[in-house]
């Protein structure tokens, strides 16, 4: 697997900005905690870079990302790979069970949620949000109201950790890729 040919995979399916940053932000999530359990950060990384590759031309969840995976299989990547981005929602009904899969599970959401409470502060700047601010907006349901609250809370829990924990370290992963998301902030 390559990230080059990944990430061309990645644009010739999704065209949207946005969804290209949340991709990003994901894989930096992806390869941070690949190399806290110790795990290959590459396939780590792709996986979360092609999670939602077909989600433009599957955009309802009878299609994204089953139809998707028959693509990704006809590419060449391994089924692990293609297994944990089946299962990186609920709605398949496929259990995760690998920390591949329980972390990109836990990475998902959250990294969207992040990013919408980095782009409210005063400086749009990852480096002033705080797993508290995170939080504190995940209590007002109008915030990002597209965003499942309770799949950031599951993906802790199915992860074992703490939910403030969790929110920290995917805050610092994405300051690795600030620039890319355009969350570096304007002062």
């Amino acid at each position: 697997m390559d990230r080059q040919a990944a990430w061309e995979l990645l644009c010739e399916y999704t065209k949207s900005e946005g969804l290209r940053k949340h991709a990003l932000a994901v894989e930096a999530a992806m390869r941070h905690f690949a190399r806290k359990h110790g795990e290959d950060e590459e396939k780590w990384g792709i996986v979360g870079l092609l999670h939602d590759f077909d989600y433009e031309i599957h955009p309802t969840l009878d299609q994204h990302p089953a139809e998707g995976a028959p693509i990704l299989r006809e590419r060449g990547y391994p089924e692990d790979v293609i297994r944990a981005i089946l299962s990186h929602g609920d709605h398949l009904g496929l259990s995760r069970t690998t920390p591949m899969e329980k972390s990109l599970y836990a990475v998902d959401e959250l990294t969207g949620f992040i990013t919408a409470v980095a782009l409210v502060r005063p400086n749009k700047s990852i480096f002033e949000v705080e797993p508290s601010s995170v939080r504190k907006k995940m209590k007002d349901k109008a915030f990002a109201r597209s965003v499942n609250r309770d799949d950031i809370v599951k993906g802790a829990q199915e992860l074992g950790v703490d939910l403030n924990e969790h929110i920290g370290e995917v805050i610092e992963a994405t300051k690795g890729v600030a620039d890319e998301l355009g969350l570096r902030g304007t002062a």
